[in-house]
């Protein structure tokens, strides 16, 4: 029996190209609830309504699964993962609280080769923060696309101080967990922006890091992920009242 040949290289670049933008149509239809928590997903039904083949559809399923917002049943196939549980959230910032913590005290101490990319991330964080109040201007909800693009500047400001910390293992701990943070945002909603007060509260880190002040961007930052909570589960309960 002959076995099948590898795919060309330009192939596989196209095949990961399409996962990667029906992975992105797929979040976008999970945020803005197109597909409901607990929902069955129709592999062969989503990929005839995006325009494409079943299999990138089943490369982008199996690619989500890892970050809980999809779940995989033997026999059953795909469901939307149900909304994460107020203490499923809270177990998520502690986990994020330990790593990030003892990131930001081992980052403080390489400042000088850090405040340049921290700065930057900060000032990115600050653009995708403007674009999201003009698209909430007048009472409207920022659709999920665009709240994703707030999210990722967000977390790159984080992702920043860990990879400053030069401990490999903590940035890879913490990169696997910005994965559960999409469920994060599924499950709180998008009722409440806390932008203002998540660029404050990144600024009063970048400041204490400015100021070659470890403890100080130590406690900044556990105030920051403290109150990040907080809003989270008043916008979860805010949500679950509608």
């Amino acid at each position: 029996m002959s076995l099948a040949k590898p795919l060309p290289v330009s192939q596989k670049l196209k095949r990961q190209v399409l996962r990667d933008d029906v992975c992105e149509a797929l979040l976008d239809m999970i945020l803005e609830e197109e597909l409901k928590p607990g929902a069955s997903i129709s592999i062969d039904g989503l990929a005839k309504e995006l325009g494409i083949s079943p299999t990138p559809m089943r490369e982008a399923l199996a690619y989500l699964e890892h970050t809980g917002l999809v779940a995989r049943a033997a026999l059953k196939g795909y469901k939307v993962a149900p909304r994460l549980t107020a203490t499923q959230m809270a177990e998520l910032i502690d986990a994020r609280t330990i790593i990030e913590l003892a990131a930001v005290s081992r980052a403080a101490e390489h400042s000088a080769d850090l405040l340049p990319r921290l700065r930057q991330a900060h000032e990115n964080h600050r653009l995708a923060a403007a674009e999201v109040g003009k698209a909430s201007s007048g009472g409207a909800i920022p659709s999920a696309r665009k709240m994703r693009e707030y999210f990722n500047a967000d977390w790159a400001f984080h992702l920043v101080l860990v990879e400053g910390s030069g401990n490999q293992f903590l940035h890879s701990i913490l990169d696997g967990l910005g994965a559960h943070l999409h469920r994060m945002v599924q499950s709180a909603g998008r009722g409440v922006l806390d932008a203002d007060m998540a660029l404050h509260e990144h600024g009063e880190v970048l400041a204490a890091i400015e100021a070659g002040d470890s403890r100080l961007a130590v406690d900044a930052m556990r105030q920051h992920l403290a109150s990040a909570q907080t809003r989270a589960l008043a916008d979860a309960a805010d949500g679950s009242d509608g």
